[in-house]
């Protein structure tokens, strides 16, 4: 019998069984309760979905593309049809992680993640805005490690928020087993000129939402994640940075994180 892969994502323990997307940077030899499981069914099942092994349980079902996932009412059991695309099954270990993810006040951005001397720079905004490319300028200039350049979980703490790496990258290649406090959100935007400003009010709330993916599927999913924006906004400085990403850009975000750690 097939035994399952442990694996500890941020902070969340899951145990796999059957499915190889996952980096196996990310196991785990541990042997505490996982969060949740995730088991690929067997490829005979694919055609007699009334033969899963979910009798006498609220069970729920979601489809992306060709795949097909089941889970509990509680999300600790995750069955998953045998994929025809990998990278779609990888959609619905996402969305099983971040069910759990967060309860445990977490919320999933669209932005990439350095750590620089420990301090923990986001940089956000759309695709083909440049956060890879701010991330590496940063790499290149102040030797910061890029955690992860796309995919990033945030975590409140009773002290602080982390900006966690994670299994999931998109295009960018990073993906660091690793976490940072978080210094400053970054939104960027291209320009000719380098600019930064602190942004406030509904400005900021509207430039970060649109970076936020929000757990829709689940009843409390959306308060529970805007909680957790909330607090992140009032406890982390936001910025926008209009830049032509090259180093007098990281220099000019430098001087401005250094300034307002001094007041």
């Amino acid at each position: 019998m097939e035994e399952c892969t442990r694996y500890k994502i941020a902070s969340v323990r899951i145990n796999v069984k059957g499915l190889t997307c996952i980096s196996p940077f990310f196991k785990n030899e541990g042997r505490e309760s996982p969060a949740f499981c995730v088991e690929i069914l067997s490829e005979q099942l694919r055609y007699q979905i009334e033969s899963i092994p979910l009798s006498g349980q609220e069970t729920q079902c979601f489809r992306y593309n060709s795949e097909v996932m089941f889970t509990d009412k509680d999300w600790k059991h995750v069955w998953i049809l045998p994929p025809i695309h990998q990278e779609d099954a990888s959609t619905f270990l996402i969305q099983a992680f971040y069910t759990h993810a967060v309860k445990r006040h977490m919320i999933q951005v669209h932005s990439s993640l350095i750590d620089y001397q420990g301090r923990g720079i986001m940089f956000l905004g759309p695709s083909g805005i440049g956060k890879t490319t701010q991330a590496e300028r940063w790499n290149e200039y102040r030797g910061a490690v890029i955690i992860n350049g796309d995919m990033v979980f945030v975590q409140e703490t009773e002290d602080q928020f982390l900006g966690w790496g994670t299994p999931w990258h998109g295009s960018s290649p990073y993906c660091e087993n690793a976490s940072v406090p978080l210094e400053a959100l970054v939104i960027l935007k291209q320009s000719r000129e380098n600019r930064i400003r602190r942004l406030e009010g509904f400005e900021m709330v509207a430039e970060v939402s649109n970076s936020v993916f929000y757990p829709t599927w689940l009843e409390n999913g959306m308060d529970l994640c805007l909680e957790t924006l909330d607090h992140l906004l009032t406890h982390v400085p936001v910025y926008l940075l209009e830049n032509r990403a090259d180093e007098e850009a990281v220099a000019l975000l430098e001087q401005t994180l250094d300034q307002n750690k001094k007041e």
